[in-house]
C-alpha cells in the first residue's frame, strides 16, 4: 500500500490529449515505449497516463517533475528527450493542454486508504507493542542503562506518540507536548549507534510478539519510521544537542516521509 504526495518543491505537468478512437491503440503503444525514458530521468518523480471513462478519446498524462526548470532545462536537454519525442511527436497536434502546476496546501487522503494507526490495530496494538519492547529493553544489557531511570509510563507515552505519528488521535500533543517534547527525552543520554541498532531489532521482535500486521507494506513503513526516529534520537542525545523549536508531531504514511527532520 503506497501513498505518494508531491512535495512543495515539485511541479506537476498535465498534458491533455484528444485521440480519435482509431488511433488510440497506437497512441498507447507509443507511450508504452516512451515511458521507460521518463522513468530513466533523474528529474522525473512519477508519471501516469489516464484515459477518460466517459469519453475514450480523452487522455491525460500526469508527470511529477522535481521542478519546472528541471523538466525544461534538464529532461528536455538530456539524451533521453530525442527518443521520447520521436515516440510522442505524432500526437503533438492532438494536445489540448500542456501546463505545469504547483501543488497547493489543499491536499490529503480519503478514508478509502487506512492510516498506519488503523492498519496496525489502533491504540491497543501499539500499547502491546511498546510494553513488549520496553520489557525487552530493560532486560537487555546494552540498552538497560539508557532506560533504567524511566518510569513505567514511558511505554505508554511512546504508544501515544506512535499513534499520533501513524495518523491516530493527537493525544500525545494534547497531553504531553509536540515533537520537541519527544526529542527532549533523549537529550544528554549519549545513545550510541550499537544501542540504536539493538533497539531497532528489539522493536521489530516486539512487533511480532504484539501481533502487528506482517504485510510487507506495513512493515516497510513501520521500519522506516523506526529508523528515522532512532537516528534522530542519536543525534539529539549527543553533547551540546538542543531540542528543536516547537513543532507538530510528524505524520507518517504509506511511503511518505515526515515534513521535517529535526
Amino acid at each position: 500500500m503506497t501513498s505518494e504526495k508531491p512535495s512543495a518543491s515539485t511541479t506537476v505537468e498535465y498534458i491533455r490529449y484528444h485521440i480519435p478512437e482509431k488511433r488510440s491503440a497506437e497512441f498507447l503503444a507509443a507511450y508504452t515505449r516512451a515511458a521507460p525514458l521518463l522513468a530513466a530521468s533523474p528529474h522525473c518523480v512519477d508519471y501516469e497516463l489516464a484515459r477518460c471513462e466517459e469519453d475514450f478519446a480523452h487522455f491525460v498524462l500526469r508527470v511529477t517533475w522535481t521542478s519546472t526548470e528541471d523538466h525544461l532545462e534538464g529532461f528536455r536537454t538530456s539524451d533521453l528527450f530525442p527518443a521520447f519525442l520521436a515516440e510522442t511527436r505524432p500526437y503533438v497536434g492532438d494536445i489540448e493542454e500542456m501546463r505545469h502546476y504547483k501543488p497547493t496546501s489543499v491536499r490529503g487522503e480519503g478514508s478509502a486508504v487506512p492510516t498506519l494507526y488503523e492498519w496496525a490495530g489502533g491504540a491497543e496494538a501499539l500499547a502491546r507493542l511498546t510494553e513488549a519492547c520496553y520489557a525487552k529493553v530493560l532486560a537487555d544489557d546494552l540498552l538497560a542503562p539508557v532506560f533504567a531511570d524511566l518510569g513505567p509510563e514511558y511505554a505508554e507515552h511512546v504508544a501515544l506518540w506512535l499513534a499520533e505519528v501513524f495518523g491516530g488521535p493527537a493525544t500525545y500533543s494534547a497531553t504531553l507536548g509536540g515533537h520537541g517534547h519527544m526529542v527532549a527525552q533523549h537529550v544528554g543520554r549519549g545513545i550510541t549507534e550499537p544501542q540504536r541498532r539493538r533497539w531497532v531489532n528489539l522493536v521489530q521482535d516486539a512487533a511480532d510478539e504484539a501481533g502487528l500486521p506482517t504485510d510487507a507494506e506495513f512493515r516497510s513503513a513501520f521500519l522506516a519510521c523506526v529508523e528515522w526516529g532512532t537516528r534522530l534520537a542519536v543525534r539529539f542525545s549527543g553533547p551540546d544537542a538542543k531540542p528543536p523549536t516547537d513543532q507538530a508531531v510528524p505524520k507518517w504514511g504509506w511511503g511518505v516521509m515526515p515534513p521535517h527532520r529535526g
